[in-house]
């Protein structure tokens, strides 16, 4: 772990230096950050630009921790923070407040439905008491499936409210508030939190048989990974929509670079899927007119989940 530390070290100097860079960056054409006298750029930087690229990093941590939990968890590099339609149920609520409230309450429902979906998909699941991992991943797909028809049914009948649904799924930052920004807060001791099953996740990878071999109680870390991750995802999806492949492959670069130890791996893909969306955000809102940040990250990242497949066959 020790060896990991400089480029630790080097992670949060990026995610300070991304934060500065992709604040000043934008279509008004701020140079500088020292910049109180000028009533209307202060305005643009700490009303505007400011939150939402705070957003974005708090979004890319939440992601990219729930990422690494999945992958850990299914043993899989494939795996990412929505296999257990959390997406699908976050969808649901959030269309479901745009139609009928008219969007009031769309990030409570939002998270209302992530967590709704993750514990339908564990009531389902359980079998006497136990929640082997295969089931899970089987009743999350199906899971996401049925609730995806229901959203297919409200979009077809949205009428006027299908644009606005349509680039909520997307994902995007558009109307960030400080409010917004002060509830992304939680997602970071929540991924912290995360560190606290560091060893049994290690474990784990070697398989779940040797891990309760190990000592390790397989049910309650189950439960508790899919609650918090669940968590995690379900504030990251009230915030920005569906923004997908920054838990898939945040992780697994990361896990090229600084190897399969969840304690460095964690906090490593964490910083690095906050640069990854900050970024993103960024080149999603000054190239040409701007287009939701999902678009983007699908964009680089369906090319990179080839790859892995790819690389994957070939072994």
């Amino acid at each position: 772990m020790q060896k990991s530390t400089p480029f630790l070290i080097l992670l949060f100097l990026a995610v300070v230096a991304s934060v500065l860079v992709c604040t000043v960056v934008g279509p008004a054409g701020i140079p500088y950050l020292g910049l109180a006298a000028d009533e209307s750029a202060s305005i643009i930087i700490f009303s505007v630009r400011l939150p939402r690229v705070i957003a974005a990093l708090l979004v890319g941590f939440g992601l990219a921790a729930a990422g690494v939990v999945m992958q850990g968890m299914f043993r899989n590099s494939m795996a990412d923070p929505y296999l257990l339609g959390t997406s699908a149920g976050g969808a649901l609520g959030a269309s479901l407040a745009i139609i009928f409230l008219n969007g009031a309450f769309r990030w409570m429902l939002a998270f209302t439905g992530c967590i709704g979906a993750t514990f339908l998909v564990y009531g389902i699941s359980r079998q006497g008491g136990r929640m082997p991992v295969e089931q899970l991943l089987l009743t999350g797909i199906a899971v996401s499936m049925f609730l995806s028809a229901i959203l297919s049914f409200l979009m077809y009948s949205a009428g006027k409210s299908l644009h606005q649904i349509f680039m909520w799924l997307m994902g995007g930052f558009w109307n960030i508030s400080w409010t917004d920004v002060w509830i992304g807060l939680l997602i970071i001791p929540a991924s912290l939190s995360l560190l606290l099953f560091s060893r049994e996740l290690n474990i784990f990878s070697l398989g779940e048989e040797d891990a309760i071999h190990l000592g390790v109680d397989t049910e309650l870390f189950k439960k508790m990974l899919l609650l918090v991750s669940s968590f995690i995802t379900g504030l990251a999806v009230a915030i920005a929509g569906i923004i997908g492949f920054i838990g898939l492959i945040t992780p697994h670069l990361m896990r090229l670079v600084v190897g399969p130890d969840h304690r460095v791996l964690l906090p490593a893909s964490m910083m690095a899927g906050g640069i990854l969306l900050v970024f993103s955000d960024t080149l999603a809102r000054t190239v040409g007119n701007e287009v939701p940040v999902g678009v983007v990250t699908a964009f680089f990242g369906a090319p990179f989940f080839i790859f892995l497949l790819k690389r994957r066959y070939m072994r």
